[in-house]
């Protein structure tokens, strides 16, 4: 039996993982898995993935916009500019994920993100070359099929490790490209999957 619950009060068969959140059901309807070709959004995905390791998607996800706010917009231009100053005021922000790792982390793969944008035209063009420009169309029946990191997750993860980029292990990444919509792993009974893949 597929691992998917109906919502109320729409009744749509959706991936259960959302469910009983507001906030996580609207970014599931909306945001995850819907491919992304925008350099800023991708940035901040990766960023946010990386504040991610160790703690629970909703943690972060509440935090986004306190994320906005204290990083510039995910301006990597201004946030490859941080300096020590910068850094002691984040590490008092309550409104992110205050560890002083993901935050060096983030300016860090500011910087490493901007080389990747001067040597690839943008930086879409330079991670949607790992799938060939097109989404990979998962069918998995239950949640529990999902897998936490794939080939794919470990050579994107090699590459940007190579380029200088930090806590971007493979699973990191493969929550990334999953959110990101490189990948469809909605279930094939969630109405997502129908709508992104036009079956």
């Amino acid at each position: 039996m597929a691992d998917t619950h109906v919502s109320a009060p729409d009744g749509r068969p959706r991936c259960a993982w959302p469910l009983g959140d507001p906030l996580m059901l609207a970014y599931h309807d909306i945001e995850w898995g819907t491919p992304c070709h925008d350099d800023r959004a991708l940035f901040e995905a990766l960023v946010l993935d990386g504040a991610q390791a160790g703690l629970n998607w909703s943690t972060i996800l509440r935090k986004r916009e306190g994320y906005r706010a204290a990083f510039d917009e995910f301006d990597a231009n201004l946030v490859a500019q941080y300096d020590d100053a910068r850094v002691d005021s984040l590490l008092q922000n309550p409104a992110i994920v205050r560890n002083r790792r993901k935050v060096l982390s983030a300016i860090n793969n500011a910087r490493a993100y901007l080389a990747v944008q001067a040597e690839h035209g943008s930086f879409d063009a330079y991670l949607w070359r790992f799938v060939d420009g097109h989404p990979i169309e998962n069918e998995w029946r239950e949640l529990s099929e999902i897998p936490s990191q794939t080939p794919l997750a470990v050579t994107i993860s090699k590459d940007l490790q190579h380029r200088g980029f930090t806590f971007v292990g493979p699973t990191i990444c493969y929550a990334w490209i999953q959110a990101m919509g490189l990948v469809n792993d909605h279930v094939v009974s969630c109405f997502r999957w129908h709508e992104l893949t036009g079956r």
